[in-house]
């Protein structure tokens, strides 16, 4: 068990592998490739990719300004994005698997990456056999989004036939883990500079970085 509850909930993006800064760059990119190229936006591009940068930055979500103020919708833009995702770019942690596998209590991921790129995250990982039955995306339930409210961490519960109390959900978005605490699970912050946000009422803990967590959990201390 961990933290006395025996289900593990893990983000996919910038969790289970770490978005350098270069990565997040690259990613801003390519949503304003997403909205320019494919979705027809009438906008020069590096004013597009402020935007997105500035959107993430308000937000949590590059894609809000566009929803807001230019029409996007939101399923289009979700759709074109993650067929662009830069998977390949990804650096995997050396041995995550291994470690994964010693964590006593079961193990899923809920992603607000669509199926088709968290597969593909997933194999470039080396974590899909592990989790590929166990990995849902927020498209599942009809969203496109985790940060709105509780509504789908419920319904993702049901999904997996547990309990909310029962979970602990492990992620790097503050808005996450503030709707996955309301739904009444534990949460667990990942962060990588020193902005752990551990005084947030919403965040139980906060670990730098993914190993550290996986660490303490494996050494019995929690």
């Amino acid at each position: 068990m961990i933290y006395g509850k025996n289900v593990v909930i893990y983000d996919l993006d910038d969790t289970l592998y770490n978005k350098t800064e270069e990565f997040a760059d690259l990613l801003d990119s390519t949503m304003a490739k997403a909205l320019i190229e494919d979705l027809g936006l009438k906008m020069d591009f590096e004013e597009a990719k402020r935007l997105v940068t500035e959107s993430f930055r308000i937000y949590r979500d590059g894609g809000e300004i566009f929803y807001r103020d230019y029409g996007i919708n939101p399923r289009d833009l979700f759709i074109a994005y993650h067929r662009r995702k830069p998977v390949e770019k990804i650096v995997p942690y050396d041995n995550l698997l291994d470690k994964l596998k010693k964590v006593p209590a079961d193990q899923y991921i809920f992603t607000a990456s669509d199926r088709y790129a968290s597969d593909k995250i997933l194999k470039h990982l080396g974590l899909w056999t592990y989790f590929k039955d166990r990995c849902y995306s927020v498209e599942d339930f009809g969203v496109y989004k985790k940060n709105e409210n509780a509504k789908v961490y419920h319904q993702y519960c049901d999904k997996i036939k547990v309990k909310p109390q029962d979970c602990v959900f492990v992620d790097d978005s503050y808005s996450n883990l503030e709707c996955a605490k309301a739904a009444g699970m534990t949460t667990v912050r990942i962060y990588y500079k020193n902005n752990s946000a551990k005084d947030n009422p919403y965040i139980d803990y906060a670990y730098k970085g993914l190993m550290s967590f996986l660490d303490t959990a494996l050494s019995g201390a929690i």
